[in-house]
């Protein structure tokens, strides 16, 4: 593999072995972070997610519990829940997985978990504070990205970002944490323009776009950083991100690789913000 392929599982264990020290230290205060993850339905992507966070929270030496409810659960049964958890005082961290069944409104069960137990960032006020710099638990992802970046050792300040994709989720809070790292910062969507030219000007492009393998060699600067979101199963059965990483990885500078990297980084972001969480809740 090539040498500025970037290695997502050295830096994922580099920062969960900091949190287990830190964690380790509450602990044997009697203090002990706590993470609740409700899943509703049995969506398979979902439920791999749901383990996989639990398995890092046990590693962590985070408490966590995993509420699976079932597909027909009404809006109000799992708002009754989130309620309950808004005020267990054991619980520092509630992350309900998305997409929910769509007889659920979203945004319903995303305003009503507390702004402080808000894990994932979603919550409109934490979104408000991070467009206007103010601290926040930040979206797993985004936050997740930028420390990617970091870790390359490439200063983003004064840097040419571009991002592609302008989800709630991933394209406008990554495009607002960049611009909070003084990268001048253009966004792409489908309906821009001339994507490729843009592109080709990025020292840093992040792309979070679903479409398997649409970034190609040509949309790439060399040396440039290539963050790529995006996960996709082909006809084949096997993942491919939004970046053709065969045909760009000899042109990027360092590059992630799908799967491998933002996927355990955004986990690894997640047992962060319960930290910071129990840590905010404590005091």
């Amino acid at each position: 593999m090539s040498e500025n392929v970037i290695n997502g599982k050295q830096i994922v264990a580099d920062i969960r072995g900091k949190l287990k020290e830190e964690i380790d230290l509450l602990a044997a205060e009697g203090f002990r972070p706590g993470l609740a993850v409700v899943l509703v339905g049995e969506d398979p992507a979902s439920a791999v997610y749901v383990r996989n966070k639990a398995k890092a929270c046990e590693q962590v030496g985070i408490y966590s519990e995993v509420h699976r409810l079932p597909a027909e659960t009404s809006q109000v049964e799992l708002l009754e829940l989130v309620d309950k958890l808004n005020r267990d005082t054991k619980i520092h961290g509630i992350l309900v997985q998305l997409p929910l069944p769509k007889h659920i409104s979203e945004d319903a069960v995303i305003d009503a978990i507390a702004v402080e137990k808000d894990v994932d960032g979603f919550h409109p006020i934490n979104v408000g504070n991070l467009s206007i710099g103010k601290p926040s638990l930040l979206p797993c992802t985004p936050a997740g990205v930028i420390e990617i970046i970091k870790r390359t050792g490439i200063t983003i300040s004064g840097k040419r970002a571009v991002v592609i994709g302008r989800s709630n989720i991933v394209g406008k809070p990554v495009s607002m944490l960049l611009l909070r790292e003084n990268a001048t910062v253009t966004v792409c969507h489908s309906r821009t323009e001339n994507m490729k030219e843009l592109c080709r000007e990025a020292d840093i492009l992040v792309v979070a776009i679903g479409k398997p393998k649409f970034v190609t060699k040509e949309f790439v600067k060399p040396g440039a950083v290539v963050i790529d979101v995006g996960i996709n199963r082909l006809e084949d059965g096997t993942l491919a991100g939004d970046v053709d990483f065969n045909d760009v990885v000899d042109t990027a500078g360092p590059i992630t690789p799908v799967p491998g990297v933002v996927g355990p980084m955004t986990i690894t972001m997640l047992l962060h913000n319960t930290l910071q969480a129990a840590k905010a809740l404590r005091a």
